[in-house]
């Protein structure tokens, strides 16, 4: 079992950036593999990042070059750095865990969610 607490949302203007952070509780960190997701109004859960149990990064295309996933595994803490947000951003973002040993695909653990609000 693995708690997750997602911290780092917030209002932002477009263009500017924000940085996500995900701590976990409960079992060994580096053996999950972690990702972030978001669910915007209207519209389907969308994956956007994940980084596996030893550090390959996985991108949705609309986000590359933009974000990036990183993980410290002594401070059981997975990070999302956004740069250049724009408005398409808006959204509740929730960091998972995998137990996946290669690429993460299915998410046995999930946070409460982080709101991210970009203003035009």
């Amino acid at each position: 079992q693995v708690q997750l607490v997602e911290s780092g949302g917030g209002l932002v203007q477009a263009g500017g950036s924000l940085q996500l952070s995900c701590t976990a509780s409960g079992r060994t960190f580096s053996s999950y593999g972690m990702g972030w997701f978001r669910l915007a109004p209207g519209k389907e859960r969308e994956f956007v990042a994940a980084i596996g149990r030893r550090g390959g990064r996985y991108y949705v295309d609309s986000v590359k070059g933009r974000f990036s996933i990183s993980r410290d595994n002594a401070k059981k803490t997975v990070y999302l750095q956004m740069n250049s947000l724009n408005t398409e951003d808006t959204a509740a973002y929730y960091c998972a865990a995998s137990l996946d040993w290669g690429r993460p695909l299915e998410y046995n653990y999930w946070g409460q969610g982080t709101q991210v609000t970009v203003s035009s």
